[in-house]
C-alpha cells in the first residue's frame, strides 16, 4: 500500500545559475550544467505513523548538463537530532518512491546516489526579508541575502509566481552570497553571488503542492 504523508514548512535553495535562473523558464542552465543545495525545515508533517514535526534535511545535487538530461549525482544530509524512523522516511521521500513529482523527478534525473550523511543541521530562514543561512559543519554551508541595486545598493525585491509549480507556487528570489558543498566530485561545489529562492511548502503524497 502507498504510504500517506504530508510535509509543510520553509525551504530555500541555492544553485549555480545567475539570478534569472533559466531552469525556471524551461531554458538551459546559465553555465551549461546544474549544481544545487537545498534545505527543508519541516514545521509539521508525517510519513505514515511517523511524525516529522521539526525534521530538517538537506540535499546536494549535481548534473553534467541540464536537469532534464539526467545523469545527476545526489546526497541527502539528515539532521543528527532525527530518529531512525524519521531518517528512513526522509530517505524514502527523496528516493522518489513514495509519490509527488518533486521527489520523483529529481530522483530519476539524479540516479547516482551517495550514502546519506548524518550531521548537525542549523538553518535560519526569513523569507520576507530574503535572508537565510544553512550551516552543516563539514558537508555544506549557504548564506543568502537580498539582491542589491548595483547603483544605489537598495534591496531589490523579486518574486517568482508559478501557478502550476510542483516545487512551489510563489518564491522570493535572492542572492546566494556564498554556498558550498564538501564532498567527492562531482559534489565538490563552491559558488558566490548566484541564484537563491525561498518559499513555504506543503507537499502531499497525492502529488499536490500547496
Amino acid at each position: 500500500m502507498k504510504i500517506e504523508w504530508r510535509i509543510a514548512g520553509e525551504s530555500f535553495g541555492s544553485c549555480n545559475c545567475d539570478w534569472s535562473c533559466p531552469c525556471q523558464f524551461n531554458a538551459l542552465p546559465t553555465h551549461g550544467r546544474c549544481e544545487t543545495l537545498q534545505v527543508w525545515d519541516i514545521h509539521e508533517g508525517h510519513f505514515g505513523d511517523t511524525a516529522l514535526n521539526g525534521v530538517r534535511f538537506a540535499e546536494a545535487l549535481s548534473w553534467p548538463g541540464a536537469v532534464h538530461l539526467g545523469g545527476g549525482t545526489r546526497v541527502v544530509v539528515l539532521d543528527e537530532s532525527t530518529s531512525a524512523p524519521q531518517r528512513e522516511a526522509v530517505v524514502a521521500l527523496t528516493n522518489g518512491g513514495c509519490g509527488h513529482p518533486f521527489f520523483e523527478i529529481y530522483a530519476r534525473m539524479a540516479p547516482k546516489v551517495r550514502e546519506p550523511v548524518v550531521a548537525a543541521i542549523s538553518v535560519e530562514i526569513d523569507r520576507d526579508a530574503r535572508r537565510a543561512r544553512l550551516e552543516i559543519p563539514g558537508p555544506a554551508e549557504s548564506v543568502v541575502a537580498p539582491i542589491r541595486n548595483p547603483v544605489t545598493a537598495a534591496e531589490h525585491r523579486v518574486r517568482l509566481d508559478l501557478p502550476d509549480g510542483f516545487e512551489f507556487k510563489l518564491a522570493e528570489i535572492a542572492n546566494s552570497v556564498v554556498w558550498q558543498v564538501a564532498a567527492a566530485e562531482p559534489l565538490s561545489i563552491r559558488h558566490e553571488n548566484s541564484w537563491a529562492h525561498l518559499y513555504a511548502f506543503e507537499l502531499r503524497s497525492d502529488g499536490t503542492t500547496r
